[in-house]
């Protein structure tokens, strides 16, 4: 059975990765958490904490669900504390790829972060349908990186990345620096406002009179045949006249350089944005 050490076990991410290591025997937990509300929410799940110093010198696995600007601090106070051979676990590559996580040579170091459930799925539980963010009922795949180790030390971070997101469809080897390509640039930076793009559309047309309910069924019929359309899940196309109207839209929606974004340098600026700490 392999130790691990849950740092900030009682935070958002912490949670549910509690939760759901409740039900992996193979584990041992120990919960780390030092803030009141979050030992509280602990205690509401029957989960009594231990101390970092408790924790860690045991543990064969430390994962860090602590928020991105608090790793570099954090890693530099709890990895002395960890043993020769033990391997640490981030759960974002904003702060590894940065440089931002302190580890010993003696430590070795694994980043994975979920890639919460599909658009295109084949989950039939009402239960699993609703579970938009995985890691309960419905299935995920997950992206890992090794920063520092030996390839046995990746399998003992897919393994456990595996335990910590189930039920995982597939474990995707990157590197660190292209998981910060797909997050915060892909996932971030490019989809998520194009995402809120399209809300704020639906609340002006709203605005302009159209009934909620007809706005909003049009709206999500419309977004689920375009994605099967645009990323080739059934054999179709757009009409002439859709088409014609998107290339229109995309001159006056888009930057025509919108795609900087994926620059190397850009990227750094992102990671650097995320770490900064809160004013």
């Amino acid at each position: 059975m392999m130790t691990v050490a849950l740092v900030g076990a009682g935070g958002k991410m912490g949670c549910r990765i509690t939760d759901n290591m409740k039900k992996q025997a193979e584990y041992r937990m120990l919960h780390v958490e030092v803030a009141d509300a979050g030992r509280q929410r602990l205690a509401e799940r029957g989960v009594t904490p231990v101390t970092a110093e408790e924790a860690l010198p045991p543990a064969d696995l430390v994962v860090l669900a602590v928020p991105d600007n608090r790793i570099e601090a954090v890693s530099k106070t709890l990895t002395p504390l960890m043993r020769d051979g033990a391997l640490l676990v981030c759960l974002d590559p904003a702060a590894p790829c940065a440089g931002r996580v302190v580890v010993r040579p003696e430590v070795s170091c694994f980043v994975v972060h979920p890639c919460h459930p599909p658009v295109f799925n084949d989950e039939t539980d009402p239960e699993a349908q609703r579970d938009f963010f995985g890691g309960v009922k419905a299935q995920q795949h997950i992206v890992c990186a090794l920063v520092q180790g030996t390839d046995d030390d990746y399998a003992r971070g897919e393994a456990l990345a595996r335990a910590l997101f189930a039920p995982v469809i597939e474990a995707h080897r990157v590197t660190v620096e292209q998981m910060a390509i797909l997050e915060p640039a892909l996932a971030e930076t490019t989809s998520a406002p194009a995402i809120m793009m399209i809300k704020e559309g639906l609340d002006e047309a709203i605005r302009r009179g159209v009934p909620r309910e007809a706005a909003r069924a049009f709206l999500m019929g419309h977004i689920n045949v375009q994605l099967a359309i645009t990323f080739g899940e059934i054999e179709a196309r757009y009409s002439d006249g859709a088409l014609k109207m998107l290339h229109e839209a995309q001159t006056k929606l888009f930057r025509p350089d919108w795609k900087k974004v994926f620059e190397p340098e850009s990227v750094e600026a992102q990671l650097e944005s995320i770490l900064k700490p809160p004013s």
